[in-house]
């Protein structure tokens, strides 16, 4: 089964120095872009992400330090990056909680301005573990009967998702071959950021998810804590979940 897309869609993979979302650099990048018409193309970079691998780190993908000596930095690559994905929704396996987070980062740390407003993600891994609960080897193995050659190659990865969901649209009745159904159908809760630090209530209204202030309504907090907002502009947080802060403070602001 073919997707039926009303606009493009990018799948894509990311190889990285580790799994902080806030301090962890791509280390690899491959976009696989799927227009409506049929046509695709394809596009992988490797990336000298400026701080070092960590030997636990390059066992696992096998990109040592010396491979990406000479490579491209990320903001010089960020332009490239954004041209082929700031038309498209974007789609990948567990790209919700980690590739989406951390490809904002860079690109914000690039002073290339992103978010998700109007665009939607789809991930294959929640796809898979709603329905079968196994990994991306034996997600490919169980719906398209064949084997994950360089696994945890960022090119490798991105072409078994892309596979995998055609296969599930074709094995499960119930998946609208609809991104914008696939999305919702893979998003695990209403978070506002990437990361999970705010999050909507029943109401739609913007709480914090954490800390002193969990559960609480972010414009309160701002009102009658006004620290809160510069402590953490000031910590280790998130670049998008500071920007998505900022725009809720500015929001308020306007509307007084």
């Amino acid at each position: 089964m073919e997707l039926k897309l009303n606009r493009p869609i990018c799948f894509f993979d990311l190889e990285t120095t580790g799994i902080d979302v806030a301090k962890d650099r791509i280390v690899e990048i491959s976009i696989f872009k799927v227009y409506p018409n049929g046509n695709k193309e394809s596009k992988t970079w490797l990336v000298n992400p400026t701080i070092p691998i960590p030997p636990q780190t390059t066992a696992v993908h096998g990109i040592t330090n010396e491979k990406v000596a000479n490579e491209p930095t990320f903001k010089e690559l960020a332009s490239q990056v954004h041209n082929m994905i700031k038309d498209s929704d974007l789609a990948g396996f567990n790209s919700d909680r980690f590739d989406i987070p951390l490809l904002a980062e860079e690109l914000l740390r690039a002073e290339v301005d992103f978010d998700m407003k109007n665009r939607v993600s789809v991930d294959v891994q929640t796809i898979f573990h709603k329905k079968e609960e196994r990994t991306l080897s034996a997600a490919l193995k169980f719906y398209c009967g064949t084997n994950l050659e360089n696994a945890h190659s960022a090119e490798a990865d991105t072409m078994a998702t892309y596979e995998i969901l055609k296969a599930q649209l074709d094995r499960y009745d119930d998946l609208e071959n609809d991104m914008k159904s696939l999305a919702e159908f893979t998003t695990r809760k209403k978070s506002v950021d990437f990361a999970g630090f705010i999050a909507l209530n029943n109401e739609g209204k913007e709480i914090f998810t954490f800390g002193k202030n969990k559960g609480q309504l972010v414009e309160e907090v701002l009102e009658k804590e006004p620290g809160y907002y510069g402590w953490i502009q000031g910590a280790d947080f998130p670049l998008y979940t500071k920007k998505v802060l900022t725009g809720i403070k500015l929001r308020k602001l306007n509307t007084k």
